[in-house]
Parts: C-alpha cells; sequence; structure tokens
C-alpha cells in the first residue's frame, strides 16, 4: 500500500468524523428543517464536494448523525442493565438509563422530534431497533423465560413500553426538571411492576 493511501484515508475519515460532529450540533441547535448545507460545510470547514463525497446529501449526512445519537443511548442502555445481574434490576436499570439519556436536548431534538420525521416511521423504527429496542426486547423475553412476567408475546410489550418512554422522553425534555425524571420514573416503575407474574 503505498504511504500516501494510508494518509488520505486518514483525511477522509477526519472529514467524516468532522461532518457528523458539526451536523450533529447544528441539527441539534437548529433542528434540522433550519440547517442548511452551506452552514454544515462552513462548519465543518470543507467543500460542498467534500460533503458530497461522504453524504449524498443532508438527510444521509441526519441519518449518520441519528445512528451515531442512538449507539450512544443503546451503549447507555446495554452498560446500565449490564451493571446488574438480576433480570428484573438489568430491565429496570436499563429503562431509567434510557430515559435519563434520551431527555438530553440534542438526544430529544435528534433522535425523538426529527428523525421520525426526516427518515419516516419504518426507517427510524429500524435504527432503533437496531440500538436500544432490541435491549428491551432481549430484557422483557428474559423475564418471561424466567417467569418473573407472565408468559406473553415479547414484541407488542416491548412495543407499547418503547412508545411510553419515548413518550415520556420527549414530556421530560419539555418539562426540564429533575423532579420530573423522578416522577416520571415512579410511574414507569409502577407500570412495570403491574407485569411481575406474582
Amino acid at each position: 500500500m503505498p504511504k500516501d493511501t494510508g494518509t488520505r484515508a486518514e483525511q477522509r475519515a477526519r472529514t467524516r468524523r468532522t461532518l457528523i460532529r458539526q451536523g450533529r450540533r447544528l441539527f441539534a441547535e437548529h433542528g434540522y428543517g433550519q440547517v442548511g448545507l452551506a452552514g454544515i460545510v462552513a462548519a465543518a470547514e470543507v467543500t460542498k464536494g467534500a460533503l458530497y463525497h461522504h453524504f449524498d446529501g443532508k438527510a444521509a449526512l441526519f441519518r449518520a448523525v441519528l445512528e451515531e445519537v442512538q449507539q450512544e443511548v443503546g451503549a447507555s442502555v446495554a452498560g446500565a442493565a449490564d451493571a446488574h445481574t438480576d433480570p428484573w434490576e438489568q430491565l429496570t436499570s436499563g429503562c431509567r438509563a434510557f430515559l435519563t439519556a434520551s431527555t438530553a436536548p440534542d438526544v430529544r431534538r435528534i433522535m425523538l422530534v426529527d428523525g421520525p420525521a426526516v427518515l419516516g416511521w419504518r426507517e427510524w423504527r429500524a435504527l432503533d431497533e437496531a440500538s436500544s429496542a432490541h435491549h428491551l426486547r432481549e430484557a422483557l423475553a428474559s423475564l418471561v423465560d424466567a417467569g418473573i412476567l407472565a408468559p406473553q408475546p415479547v414484541a407488542p410489550l416491548a412495543n407499547l413500553l418503547s412508545g411510553a418512554m419515548n413518550e415520556a422522553a420527549l414530556w421530560l425534555a419539555d418539562s426540564g426538571g429533575e423532579q420530573d425524571l423522578e416522577d416520571v420514573w415512579s410511574a414507569l416503575s409502577r407500570l412495570l411492576e403491574s407485569l411481575r407474574d406474582n
């Protein structure tokens, strides 16, 4: 491999990371609809040609930003769950981590507000499934298998809980209070407890 090929590959990777970082910042601050390509390339200090080398337009850049955000939230959920060995604590810790992570203003705007609007519900759900949603489904399945939850189809339950948490995260992001997070968590905890097979 010629020496300069590695340098060019590194430069391309740096340019891509810079575009994603600046795109994320701008999308979070202003929303997808208010951000133009000119602003993105100016913030990244690259040309439009450089942007088009990596992405076929603003929507493709946004998708990469959204993937990054969802992967970070998914990692937060998995990390919180993996800190416990008890399956119930794994579920509740993962749910709380999701609520906490998704109420950050940049995450809320990109993942919950603009994500479904820009990509469409089906594509947004596919990305969500690849990140935090599959952790929820796996946790619920293990609880059903362990007899902690009553035998039931897991997919509908996972979708119901995911929808409830997404809605709660949107509400929390607008309310902005730490006490509100505690109140939502208290309500969600009671909801989860009601699912236990006593």
